[in-house]
C-alpha cells in the first residue's frame, strides 16, 4: 500500500513539475513576468543593471492601478517574441511592440498605449529625402521589426542590400561606421540616437506618405487572462493624467491621448 502511495505521490510531483503552459506562479499571490528587449531608448535599456524607460515607467504605473505585482527581465527581440508566443516562461512581452495584422495571429494585445512611425536616420548632406529614394541604397534594420517588414515591401524580398540586424543599436552603429547609406527604426529611437550623437551630423526623416502611424501594446499569448486585468489600467492611467506625465518626462512634450483611446 505504501509503495503505491509513493508511486503515485511520485507521478504527481513529476506531472507538477513537467506539465502546464502558464509561467509559474511561485505559490501564492502571481508575480507577472514580462520579458523586453532593452535596447530600445528612450523606450526600454539598461542602466547598469536596471531596465529603465518610458515602457519601464508606464508598466509601472499600470500595474500598480491593477495592483498586480510583477517583474521584467531583459530578453532580446526575437527570444521575447517566441517566449511570449509559448507562454512558459512569461506571462507578456513589452518592448515598443507594434499591434499588426500579422502579429495579431500570434498574439494578444493590450489596448494600444503608444503611437509611432518608423522613421529614416541619415547622414548630414544624403540625397536620400524620402522611403522610395531608399531603393537601391543600402539600409540597415532590426530584423523582425516593422521596419524591416517596410523596407522588405520597398526593396524586394532577399535584397542583399537590406542589411537586418539583432538590434537597432547594431543598425544605427553599421550606419554610423559607412556601412550603409540610411538605417529606418521607430521615431523615438532615432530621434533618442540623434540627440545622443550631436557631433555625428545625423539627419531624421519623416515620411508620412510611405510610414504610416502604428501603435505599440503589450504581448501577450492567446487567450491570456492578463488583457482583461490590463486594459481597464491602461485607460484609467491615460484619462486621469498618469500616462502623460511619464510622457512629458520621457520626451518633453504632451501627448495626443485622444489617438490612443479611439485607436482600433
Amino acid at each position: 500500500m505504501w509503495r503505491s502511495a509513493s508511486l503515485l505521490l511520485g507521478l504527481a510531483l513529476f506531472l507538477s513539475a513537467c506539465g502546464g503552459d502558464k509561467p509559474a506562479s511561485g505559490g501564492g499571490e502571481t508575480v507577472y513576468k514580462f520579458a523586453s528587449d532593452a535596447s530600445y531608448a528612450p523606450m526600454e535599456s539598461m542602466d547598469k543593471d536596471k531596465i529603465v524607460g518610458f515602457d519601464i515607467d508606464f508598466l509601472a504605473e499600470v500595474m500598480k492601478e491593477a495592483g498586480l505585482k510583477y517583474e521584467v527581465k531583459n530578453t532580446g527581440w526575437d527570444t521575447m517574441l517566441e517566449s511570449v508566443k509559448q507562454g512558459t516562461e512569461f506571462h507578456a512581452g513589452i518592448s515598443a511592440i507594434s499591434i499588426t495584422d500579422e502579429r495579431k495571429m500570434s498574439y494578444d494585445f493590450s489596448m494600444p498605449y503608444f503611437e509611432s512611425t518608423n522613421m529614416i536616420l541619415v547622414k548630414e548632406g544624403s540625397p536620400i529625402k524620402n522611403a522610395k529614394d531608399l531603393k537601391g541604397k543600402k539600409v540597415a534594420v532590426q530584423s523582425s521589426t516593422t521596419a524591416d517588414t517596410l523596407m522588405t515591401e520597398i526593396m524586394g524580398k532577399d535584397n542583399t542590400s537590406l542589411k537586418k540586424f539583432d538590434n537597432n543599436v547594431l543598425a544605427l552603429m553599421e550606419l554610423d561606421k559607412g556601412g550603409v547609406d540610411a538605417a529606418v527604426a521607430d521615431i523615438a529611437i532615432v530621434r533618442e540616437y540623434i540627440k545622443n550623437n550631436p557631433n555625428k551630423k545625423f539627419v531624421g526623416l519623416l515620411d508620412k506618405e510611405n510610414f504610416e502611424s502604428e501603435f505599440y501594446g503589450i504581448a501577450f499569448p492567446k487567450k491570456s487572462e492578463l488583457k482583461a486585468k490590463l486594459d481597464p489600467a491602461i485607460k484609467k492611467i491615460i484619462e486621469n493624467g498618469t500616462y502623460a506625465k511619464v510622457y512629458e518626462k520621457w520626451f518633453g512634450e504632451k501627448p495626443d491621448t485622444s489617438k490612443l483611446l479611439n485607436a482600433k
